[in-house]
């Protein structure tokens, strides 16, 4: 059996740790010098592997192996949050480069085929899932050059400040992958607090969010009394307070939701607030829970509206993402190796996070690994997984890789 290397694994993760270094996290946002030297230096470390590395017109880092295939692809992301941990999508990217070290160096797995990725901005700076979507062909040339961050900058700006205006983007090649695989801390408390070492990922789960707009009547804080006031302030409160009380009775035993973003105007001590404005995100596996969301939102805005005063509109705040399941005979190699590596200690369980393995999945077979994360927390510094949990997991992820590529 095909056997990681665990020192050369966590060498490797700590490196990467190192490019946008802030102890103990990371800042690494795509296309940032950060992201682009170590994005280098990962093709550095593909080539010094013996894959054929590129790094494609969207920033998507690739190996590819000598081997004719049929391969896996495998990989994640390497670019972070703005305040991000030092293992999101990172670890998915070594743990491939791993996989194809450590298949390649066992004279029984040498002759199997894994390319390694890192995809291009997941973590949305410019476009969530830029690098993954371009691979399976969902952007087109002229919405690539129309794109811009949050403070204005251009995608095409980033892109010829990185070297790559004139570079072509890879897209999937036919006949060339049997399918994707992507390794992830687990980003929630599930495993670590089973503790459990590896979770084999059935779903990801489906998002949606709503924009709530409150219009009441901008006024003088101190000469406005309470009883002539339209506070879209208050409205904005009593409406997360409604929604915090109702959707439980809705809700199945993983459902979230979150209000991560509102927003007052003029924002000022002294000015009753004329407008506000809310933006709530609810996640499920089951598209059903999320529709009785809608309802609730819906119902407690037209008894809003019903009332007088300050009025609320309801619109979509994004696209819906529906839930997507991962390959069910890919999953069940994954929890085949986990069950010989850690018996009792794996469990099946949902994505409540969003990842590159769903954009894969409309194009080929994907699946995905969970490994704990200490406390549950992620995005943010303080993330951090046990460097023996680490190991594990690269270990099971790389049986689990060689039964499936046997099996093809």
């Amino acid at each position: 059996m095909a056997t990681v290397n665990g020192g050369r694994l966590i060498d490797d993760l700590q490196t990467l740790r190192e490019f946008g270094s802030h102890p103990p996290g990371v800042v690494r946002p795509a296309f940032s010098d950060a992201d682009m030297a170590a994005r280098h230096w990962l093709a550095e470390r593909f080539t010094a592997a013996g894959l054929s590395a590129s790094i494609d017109g969207v920033g998507n880092v690739f190996g590819r192996s000598a081997q004719a295939g049929p391969a896996v692809l495998i990989g994640s992301h390497s670019d972070s949050q703005p305040t991000g941990g030092w293992l999101d999508g990172a670890l998915g990217v070594i743990y491939g480069l791993e996989v194809a070290r450590a298949l390649a160096e066992d004279p029984a797995t040498a002759h199997l085929a894994v390319d390694v990725v890192s995809w291009q901005d997941e973590e949305s700076r410019f476009y969530g899932c830029l690098g993954s979507r371009s691979f399976v062909g969902q952007i087109e040339d002229a919405a690539l050059a129309e794109i811009t961050d949050r403070d204005g900058v251009n995608l095409a700006a980033a892109r010829a400040d990185a070297g790559l205006a004139d570079v072509a983007r890879q897209q999937v090649e036919p006949g060339r992958h049997i399918g994707f695989l992507e390794a992830h801390i687990e980003q929630g408390p599930h495993l670590d607090k089973a503790g459990l070492k590896i979770g084999v990922v059935e779903a990801i789960v489906a998002l949606r969010g709503l924009l709530l707009r409150f219009h009441g009547q901008q006024n003088h804080a101190g000469t406005t009394m309470m009883a002539d006031r339209r506070d879209a302030a208050a409205g904005l409160y009593e409406m997360a307070h409604r929604i915090n009380t109702a959707f439980p009775a809705a809700a199945g035993p993983r459902s979230v939701w979150t209000m991560g973003r509102a927003r007052l105007t003029p924002n000022a001590a002294s000015i009753v607030p004329g407008f506000a404005e809310l933006e709530l995100q609810f996640r499920d596996a089951d598209e059903a829970v999320l529709d009785r969301f809608e309802a609730i939102v819906q119902e407690l805005a037209d008894e809003m509206n019903a009332r007088g005063g300050v009025t609320v509109d309801v619109t979509a705040a994004r696209a819906p993402i529906g839930a997507v399941p991962m390959d069910p005979g890919f999953a069940d190699q994954i929890a085949a190796a986990a069950a010989d590596h850690c018996p009792a200690q794996w469990q099946r369980m949902p994505s409540g996070a969003f990842h590159d393995a769903s954009i894969l999945a409309t194009v080929m077979p994907a699946a995905m690994m969970f490994i704990p994360s200490i406390g549950g927390v992620s995005h943010d510094f303080s993330e951090d997984t046990a460097l023996d949990d680490i190991v594990l997991g690269a270990q099971v992820f790389t049986d689990a890789t060689a039964r499936i590529l046997t099996a093809a």
